[in-house]
């Protein structure tokens, strides 16, 4: 993708593994300084529902810093405000400014995929406290700087570009208040002429989802005899390069407060994934389910749906 983000300031925050590193990398390689966030680092094994996983911010960092950018990583747990604060401070000592923010903290837990009459609340509390509000802890936190550069990107990830039922109650308020945070972001921050958004990867080959299928990236298609919507799936590059180009695009406020999949804005960009395939996770859903992706599990007769209203931009 060249140099389009050269001179830019981001921050990657639950940039460890999965979309975070893949979208960090991926500023990197369109020239970008990239702050690497998140808890496990060399010194600081993974715990909780990533014990035993082998991946670090500074693997990241030197992702980004080999593929053109600067990658520097720091650890920081999202959810004390005071780590957060001295963030970005160090962000405002080191780089004067910071253009992109990324929001990609992950939940942390295991969900209960079974009624909300019979879920454990504490646990999806949890959910709740480490996939929403280390979000808005950091937004909060950098908004200042970001006004103060101006012309920046929010992106929160979440997970489809719909906003009906996602299968279960903590796993849908997760990601539905992470669309619903862009929305009010882009909104109250329309007059500082800062875009956010909310970007949806698809299907995903993440480090645990090919664990799970017993492949490696070589060899991935194998899962697909048995999964057939892996056989669309894409790396976590994919949505790195959907972030990395709409934080390049001057018309980017025209998009703001809107809900994007990876595979729509590679339609609208002409980016590819790292293999040069353009996954698209909704016609893959439609092939395999018979059914578009924003019906989502939904057994009922109603659906929220977002609509494109005037352009204010």
């Amino acid at each position: 993708m060249g140099s389009q983000l050269a001179g830019r300031v981001a921050l990657v925050a639950g940039a460890t593994r999965g979309a975070g590193r893949g979208i960090a990398a991926m500023l990197g390689e369109a020239g970008a300084t990239v702050y690497c966030t998140g808890r496990t680092t060399r010194d600081h094994p993974a715990v909780g529902v990533y014990e035993g996983r082998r991946e670090t911010i500074e693997e990241t960092a030197e992702m980004v810093t080999a593929r053109g950018g600067r990658g520097i990583s720091v650890r920081v747990d999202h959810l004390v405000s005071s780590e957060v604060e001295a963030l970005m401070a160090r962000i405002r000592k080191e780089s004067k400014r910071l253009d992109i923010l990324v929001n990609d903290i992950s939940e942390g837990v295991s969900h209960d995929w079974v009624p909300f009459w019979k879920v454990n609340l504490e646990n999806g509390f949890r959910a709740l406290a480490s996939g929403v509000h280390t979000h808005l802890i950091t937004a909060q936190c950098a908004a200042p700087l970001m006004i103060k550069t101006a012309g920046g990107l929010i992106v929160e990830i979440g997970d489809g570009d719909f906003l009906g039922y996602h299968g279960t109650l903590f796993y849908d308020l997760v990601k539905t208040n992470v669309n619903r945070l862009a929305h009010i972001m882009a909104e109250e921050l329309h007059k500082h002429g800062i875009a956010a958004v909310a970007i949806s990867p698809g299907y995903m080959r993440t480090e645990m989802v090919l664990d799970h299928h017993k492949v490696t990236e070589a060899n991935w298609r194998a899962a697909a005899k048995k999964d057939k919507l892996f056989a669309d799936s894409e790396t976590p590059f994919f949505v790195g390069r959907a972030v990395a180009a709409l934080a390049a695009d001057p018309n980017r406020m025209a998009k703001s407060g809107g809900l994007f999949g990876s595979w729509t804005l590679a339609e609208q960009y002409g980016f590819t994934d790292v293999d040069g395939r353009t996954p698209h996770l909704a016609r893959q859903w439609e092939k395999v389910f018979s059914k578009p992706l924003a019906d989502g599990p939904s057994k009922t007769s109603f659906w929220w749906k977002q609509m494109r209203g005037r352009d204010s931009a």
